[in-house]
């Protein structure tokens, strides 16, 4: 049951459910013409992700057949048959139109290193990285928030300052630091977790078996990427609620006779909420790529250590396929994003939508 309360503000409150239902008809509305905006200018953004990356790539030295012959050895013979074979005896701007052609037809290429398609590669990989970066955004921005919350019902106490404190001594430790004093702790030490991996090699598990040892293999690096962004919302929660406190609607609030704890969750945090759902957009990209990180860390076989296998092999198709699923992924979050903040707040949705 939400009503737009306090109209001068613009504050929500929970009140009457006949006020909101006109409204959400409109809302949907506002996001459907946000959603069309947003597409057309995302196709624009991923051209200019392909086209700067390959030109970027194109100028590192050293191509796939330098990285074989390193591996395997061979003649200049072979060195020009491989480079005819897998193209690379073209111009740069031929590969480019080659390669733009491809894109349109839902093709990624050949990957060199794998001798396969690179569509089947990543969506292999895809659903690892799917499943790290959600559950760490989930841990991050669930128990941030909450935690955010808690130090934010009471500025100045106790609670709040040892939350702060303890907050920026988890933002200010690396990745992948944190991950390798966790795998010493629980993996070698206590012996509680593995150290390593997605799942247990050849375990023949299946159903809610695997699952379970899929979870257990995941809490390190979930935990490792995840409690840095933590800390980020964590503070950032705070902030927001410490400001809140000592805005008119909140006065208001409390001069009505409203329980504290409906002023902290329906007023307060609610209004704090919208800076932290504009940064969880943000933060994807950061998380996308310090998974490569984590990745590597604790060798999940993801996105980002295929990208790291594709960098060793030199295997430019692969990290351009890499590279493009990594922006979709970005845009779709930030999408995604963008029309829950038009949801929580009818202004910003209106603006945004040009109405």
């Amino acid at each position: 049951m939400i009503a737009l309360a306090y109209s001068t503000v613009g504050v929500l409150s929970f009140e009457n459910e006949s006020s909101f239902a006109p409204s959400y008809g409109l809302a949907m509305t506002r996001a459907l013409i946000l959603l069309r905006r947003r597409l057309v200018g995302s196709v624009f953004v991923l051209l200019i992700v392909v086209i700067g990356s390959f030109l970027l790539l194109e100028a590192a030295p050293g191509d796939a057949v330098d990285a074989y012959i390193v591996s395997t050895g061979g003649d200049a013979g072979m060195i020009e048959l491989l480079r005819h074979r897998w193209g690379l005896d073209q111009s740069e701007l031929t590969r480019l139109a080659n390669y733009l052609w491809a894109l349109l037809h839902l093709d990624l290429g050949h990957s060199v290193t794998f001798s396969r398609p690179i569509r089947d590669v990543i969506l292999e990989r895809l659903p690892t990285t799917l499943i790290l970066m959600g559950s760490a955004t989930a841990l991050s921005f669930g128990l941030g928030s909450a935690l955010g919350i808690y130090a934010g019902a009471a500025p100045g106490s106790f609670r709040d300052r040892f939350l702060s404190v303890g907050s920026l001594a988890l933002y200010a430790v690396p990745g992948f630091c944190l991950g390798l004093v966790l795998i010493v702790v629980f993996a070698v030490d206590l012996r509680w977790l593995p150290i390593g991996g997605i799942e247990t090699i050849a375990s023949a598990k299946t159903g809610l078996e695997r699952a379970a040892d899929i979870a257990t293999h995941l809490v390190l690096p979930v935990s490792a990427l995840g409690v840095i962004y933590l800390a980020l919302y964590l503070r950032m929660m705070r902030a927001g609620m410490a400001e809140a406190w000592r805005q008119d609607f909140v006065l208001a609030a409390r001069a009505r006779g409203l329980p504290r704890r409906r002023i902290v969750l329906a007023h307060v945090a609610r209004n704090a909420l919208l800076p932290l759902v504009t940064m969880l957009g943000l933060q994807s990209a950061q998380m996308l790529g310090g998974s490569v990180v984590i990745e590597s860390v604790f060798a999940v076989p993801g996105l980002g250590r295929l990208a790291q296998e594709a960098v060793a092999g030199r295997d430019t198709p692969l990290l351009l396929g890499i590279i493009l699923v990594s922006a979709v992924l970005v845009i779709v979050i930030n999408l995604l994003v963008d029309l829950a903040y038009a949801f929580l707040d009818p202004r910003v949705g209106a603006s945004e939508a040009g109405a």
